[in-house]
Parts: C-alpha cells; structure tokens; sequence
C-alpha cells in the first residue's frame, strides 16, 4: 500500500469522521477530520494478516500462552530502544487510557493530587477527575514556540497532598522530544515529593529525523517509583484493538498493580495481541520506518503553510503527528478562529482548552493523512484567514 491511498472511513463506525458534524459541526460529506488521535492509514500486511488468520481460523475462543507475545514486545524495545524488558514486569491493559485509570487506582486514594504538566492529553484530566482524585496543572512555558517545564514554579505549588506525576514523553499536543537532563528534571522532581512517576510513552515510535525519544526508564534512581507505559496501538494505528502496555520493573509497585488487575478481572483481548504480536517484527519495522518519514513530509507542509499565515504559528513538530497550532498572533478570539477552521475551512479539530492550561489559543491538527488532504487543509486555512494576508 502507499501512504497516499484515500481511504473513505466514513460510514465504519469511525469516530474521527462519522462523529465530526455531531460533534463538532463539521459536514462529514465534505468536512476534513483532523482531531482524533487515529491515522488514516492501514496497518502493516503483517497486521491484517494476523486478523485475518484468526478470522480463516473461525473460533474466537480465550487467548492461552503469551509468551510469543511478550517476545515480541522484548525484541522490539530491545532493537527500536535499546530497553531490556523482562516478561514479568508486563502487563496489558484495554489500551493506555485504561492503563493510566489503572494507574490512578492502583497508586493514589479518592482526594489525591495528581500532577499534570499541561496542556497535554485530555484523557488524563478525565479518569483523573472521574476517580476522584485531584488534578494539580502544572503549567508547560511556551518558549518562543517551544515547551519547557520550570521545577522551581511547580516545586512552588506542591502541597503535599500530590501522590503521583503523569508525563507524556514524547508530549502530546507540543510534539517535544524531551532531552536527558528534562526527564532527569522530572524524576528528580517526582522524588523531592515521593510522588509516582507514570510516564506515557505510547508515541515513542513516532519520531521525526534529528530527534531521539528516551525511555524514562534510561534515567538514574527512579525504577522503585516509575511505571512505563507503552503500545503498538498509535505506532500502527491499530487503536480499535484497545490494548497497551503498562510495563513495571519494581516489585513492589508491580504487585500493588497486579493486585488492582485481578480485583477488576481485567484480561486482554485477543485479537489486540495477535495484532501486536505481528507488529512488533522486522515487517512492521520497516512499515513504521516508512511511516515516519512519509509523517516528516507531511510535518514540513503543514508547517510552512500555516506559518506562511499571518498570526498562526505551528510548534516545531519533533514527534507524534499531532500539529500544535497557536491562533494567539492573529487577536482574535478563541470562538472567532475555532469558527473560521471548522465553518469557513470545514476541518473537525481539537479545541485547545480541553488539553488543560494553557491550550486555550490553540487547535490540535492530526496530520496522519495522505498528503493530498494535507494540502488541501493549508488551502483552506489560507482562504479562511486570507483576511489577514
């Protein structure tokens, strides 16, 4: 296949593109879905003819001996990152939402502070805010276009009463790679409060040329209190399959979650490890490789379309395809450019707002698409705002 096929979702049960006009307003005859953290892109071969092996098969029965599985998982964080896993510290959730849900249950109690370096990814807030527990925003500084994180304020702000620290590495919405010495910042921060550190590293797969993701777990001194998180779901677009990684090497912490599993009775679903299974290999490698580079592509036009506008400012996009885009250049208000992208251009996008403080100038653009509907979103963006040209 090519990264450039149309593929026409609409009428799949899609929630990127049969949910946009409900939700956002935008027609979905005629609209461009750009929010939903999916790509519109099959996966590799090696995927779909796992599926279908299950399907030719014809008995969906329970899944038995994982081993396959976690080789798989062993061998490509070996080979992509360096990172020895061991199978015992494995266990596989209904994707990293439920991951991170089952982070906050297994490791804070109703009342806790959980600490968020925002804007970042709406769904943490959400389980975060439906458990019960407190969202403490600690607010990502917007450096000429670049976000960093500054320890001295969010030292400032701790109480005490924060049990745990979410970090999205690489960051989703501000596409950053973080460096050696920022995630070193952030374990040391989580110790200075004895806080746990969850770090979501589902896009670590999807980074572009001349960036270079680090596992947290590469970082001194914080194994006894770190949980990993990973998953072929956003690396192969295979999100439909709801399965992920939350990946423990300490003991004890490994317990206290094992325990949370086995109240819950939480299993996987068969079909997301057959699937991850046949994407962690030298097939899927090369897909992947090829999918980062054509995404790099994509990267540039989007980006020098929507800088070429007056008062839009894309961040620097060093991984994820997730385009951060500030409207805070043109003086507008947050209603009148929401408006000119999803009525005038007729693209479905995600409001800034709902990633947290911070995001509330900006839309997040997914530009995992083929190029020609990458094109065609610059154009309308150019035309919307052609006002201020």
């Amino acid at each position: 296949m090519s990264f450039d096929d149309i593929i026409d979702r609409r009428g799949s049960h899609c929630v990127k593109w049969d949910m946009m006009e409900e939700i956002y307003g935008v027609p979905t005859d005629t609209g461009l879905a750009m929010w939903v953290a999916d790509m519109d892109f099959r996966p590799p071969q090696c995927v779909l003819d796992a599926v279908q092996g299950q399907v030719d098969h014809g008995v969906m029965g329970y899944f038995g001996d994982d081993s396959k599985y976690k080789e798989a998982i062993n061998w490509w964080m070996e080979t992509r990152h360096n990172w020895k896993v061991d199978p015992s510290w494995i266990f596989t959730t209904h994707g990293l939402v439920n991951g991170t849900a089952m982070c906050v249950d297994a490791f804070t109690s109703a009342g806790d502070g959980v600490v968020l370096f925002t804007p970042v990814y709406h769904a943490f807030a959400k389980v975060i805010n439906a458990a019960g527990r407190k969202v403490v925003e600690c607010e990502l500084t917007n450096n000429n276009g670049r976000f960093e994180m500054d320890f001295d304020a969010y030292d400032a702000q701790m109480t005490g009463s924060e049990k745990m620290v979410i970090l999205c590495s690489p960051h989703n919405p501000g596409g950053r790679v973080w460096s050696r010495s920022e995630l070193q910042g952030v374990a040391d921060f989580a110790k200075r409060h004895d806080l746990i550190l969850v770090s979501d590293e589902i896009h670590h797969d999807l980074v572009m040329p001349g960036s270079t993701h680090i596992p947290m777990t590469y970082i001194n001194d914080i194994t006894d209190r770190l949980v990993m998180m990973t998953a072929t779901t956003k690396t192969f677009n295979i999100a439909g399959s709801h399965s992920g990684n939350v990946i423990i090497e300490d003991p004890d912490l490994r317990a206290k979650f094992a325990g949370r599993m086995a109240a819950l009775g939480l299993s996987a679903n068969s079909f997301g490890l057959f699937m991850a299974t046949a994407a962690y290999s030298p097939e899927g490698a090369t897909w992947v490789d090829g999918l980062v580079e054509y995404l790099d592509g994509n990267r540039k036009l989007f980006d020098a379309g929507v800088n070429a506008i007056p008062g839009l400012a894309s961040m620097n996009l060093e991984a994820t395809y997730l385009s951060w885009v500030d409207f805070d250049g043109t003086g507008m208000s947050r209603e009148d450019f929401t408006k000119r992208v999803e009525k005038d251009a007729q693209i479905a996008v995600n409001h800034g707002p709902t990633f947290g403080t911070g995001g509330d100038t900006f839309l997040r653009f997914n530009i995992a698409t083929p190029r020609s509907r990458v094109q065609e979103a610059v154009d309308r963006l150019a035309k919307a705002f052609g006002d201020l040209q």
